[in-house]
């Protein structure tokens, strides 16, 4: 089935999006010694152009960017960093984005929450409160370029770019030939007024990707759970037995395990539970030895 014109002229964008991003996200890992995983080749490290991670039930997801610490063209790196650029231009469509990108993202960053990645979500158009409440709730830092701002940008370059569902493919068309067609200039300044007229939420964001990459580990809090196992065959046993329970009685019972909380400086934490030593001290090791 040949591509609509409309579903053409989002891709655009959303590779516009990606062109705005990337340089920023460049620099910042040069900055650092951090290595940016993006669309194209990549060495021995990964086949093929598209950026792909594995997630816990070991399914592959085509991801935008990563950051990574201590990654090279031949090495992955420890992940530091999950971010994606999306557009959408009906509300309709946003929560059925907001929820793609949460399924492709959270089951990677659970399979690697000993490194507690940013999650990040560069979007631009329409996205509803609601949606962009769902993704906040699920640990996602978001930034949003109104789809006014994009219009007026595509318009600054003799681009017509107000669209909606009665918009015919015709138009469409039109649109896409003409952002193809942009000079070199032209698509530079396209991309130089997106950025200046959404500078703020630009800024917003790096700051707290910065802050959450540039994070420290203030306290480490190791915690040996011991006790008797108590079982019940009901709810409502359970439930007498944690009535009559003392927080305060003295401990009774054989070794269970270590719970182990890691609190950083941007107010992250990981949470672990290990029921050996060296796992334990395993887990502190890595911890201890972040890459940055």
């Amino acid at each position: 089935m040949a591509e609509s014109p409309a579903h053409r002229f989002g891709q655009i964008i959303g590779d516009l999006l990606e062109e705005i991003i990337l340089p920023q996200l460049q620099e910042y890992c040069d900055e650092r010694g951090l290595y940016l995983d993006k669309k194209g080749a990549r060495g021995t490290a990964r086949k093929g152009r598209k950026v792909k991670w594995q997630d816990k039930f070991e399914n592959f997801h085509d991801l935008d960017f990563v950051i990574e610490a201590g990654g090279t063209a031949e090495k992955v790196g420890r992940p530091l960093a999950f971010i994606e650029a999306a557009w959408r231009r009906y509300t309709k469509h946003s929560r059925a984005k907001a929820q793609e990108i949460q399924g492709a993202v959270l089951p990677i960053a659970d399979k690697h929450h000993w490194d507690k990645p940013f999650l990040g979500a560069i979007l631009a158009g329409v996205f509803t409160k609601e949606s962009l409440e769902q993704m906040r709730s699920c640990g996602f830092e978001t930034m949003l370029m109104p789809y006014d701002s994009i219009v007026a940008a595509f318009a600054s370059v003799g681009v017509k770019a107000d669209f909606d569902e009665s918009t015919k493919d015709a138009e469409f068309t039109k649109a896409v030939k003409a952002i193809v067609g942009l000079s070199r200039p032209k698509r530079a300044a396209l991309k130089k007024y997106l950025v200046e007229n959404n500078s703020k939420q630009l800024k917003d964001f790096f700051d707290r990707l910065k802050k959450a990459i540039g994070r420290a580990i203030t306290r480490i809090i190791v915690i040996p759970l011991h006790g008797a196992e108590s079982t019940f065959e009901s709810v409502d046993g359970a439930m007498r037995f944690l009535a009559k329970h003392q927080p305060g009685d003295a401990c009774e019972g054989p070794f269970r395990k270590y719970e182990i909380i890691v609190k950083y400086s941007n107010d992250d934490r990981v949470d672990a539970f290990f029921e050996d030593k060296e796992a334990a001290l395993g887990f502190l090791t890595y911890v201890g030895s972040s890459g940055l």
